[in-house]
């Protein structure tokens, strides 16, 4: 590491900051310090980190909006990288959408709406960024990113930059290949239709006002916290479970929606993954399915 640290000095890296708590980095407000977070500006600037890492044979995480994502309290060894502002754009060109890594997927789908374009109704609710939302085929109300992608820039962790199409993604049920093959994705392409205005902002809002009556979302979360089995919702069977409400330190199963975990105040990392083995203990138990989780638990344990 010292090395490479040394040599990280002579590129051009970006914003580079050692032992930096990660908690003002995520959704959930949780999490320890990363021995050494990057931001690249540019994708030239990515590229150079990621070979410099390969080159000392370093691995590294990947934080987009931290929306999805579990940071241990005593946070993550090694190397963070997280794009920067010049990843935070957007431009549409007729039914295409060209989109940073680093840009809101919930502001995404205003501006698509805006413009009259529709298919992106579903992230209104999804609080992360477009990187996120590719590496995870975040989804909601029956549709997701594979419905509406067409290509991604993405550098590998050998530092090539290559473009994949849907067939490279391998899209599943949140799920892509950058699961098992890392890469950092630096802009994505999406294809969407023409639409009304009038009906994307009613059909956008209507989403809204649900999410407003059945979320917590004045509370800290990271959103749903299980993945829904095959012909079944993660919410039901928690709330069966009667565990709706259940705390442990300052974590919560939310007494509103059953499937997120909301930060009360002061809640650690370790509150949160007891109540996680908890609920997937008291589900299997009670009904014979075992829940997997949808966040990323990613730090030193």
């Amino acid at each position: 590491m010292e090395q490479f640290l040394a040599d990280l000095r002579e590129i051009d890296a970006g914003s580079v900051m050692y032992n930096e708590p990660l908690a003002a980095y995520t959704t959930w407000k949780i999490g320890g310090p990363a021995d050494v977070l990057i931001i690249p500006d540019t994708q030239d600037q990515l590229v150079s980190v990621v070979r410099l890492l390969h080159q000392h044979g370093l691995r590294w995480t990947n934080l987009g909006r931290g929306s999805n994502m579990l940071v241990s309290d005593k946070g993550i060894r090694g190397v963070v990288i997280q794009p920067g502002e010049r990843f935070d754009y957007a431009r549409f060109d007729g039914t295409l959408v060209h989109a940073g890594a680093a840009y809101s997927f919930i502001k995404l789908s205003v501006m698509a709406g805006k413009e009259g374009l529709t298919g992106l109704e579903f992230a209104g609710g999804i609080p992360g960024s477009v990187g996120g939302a590719v590496y995870m085929n975040a989804g909601a109300h029956g549709s997701d990113v594979s419905r509406i992608f067409k290509s991604a820039d993405i550098v590998l962790e050998t530092g090539e930059l290559v473009r994949f199409g849907a067939e490279e993604m391998a899209f599943s049920y949140r799920h892509s290949v950058l699961h098992e093959s890392p890469g950092i994705v630096t802009g994505a392409v999406f294809e969407l239709e023409e639409g009304d205005r009038k009906t994307i902002a009613a059909s956008m809002a209507a989403l809204k006002q649900r999410r407003l009556h059945t979320q917590p979302l004045k509370l800290p979360s990271a959103g749903s916290v299980f993945r829904n089995p095959p012909n079944d919702h993660a919410a039901r069977l928690i709330q069966e479970a009667g565990l709706k409400g259940m705390r442990q330190g300052g974590a919560e199963v939310s007494a509103q929606h059953a499937n997120f975990i909301v930060n009360t105040g002061q809640a650690t990392a370790e509150d949160v993954l007891t109540l996680i083995t908890t609920v997937r203990k008291t589900v299997r138990e009670k009904f014979g399915i075992e829940l997997v989780t949808e966040v990323l638990v990613v730090g030193e344990r």
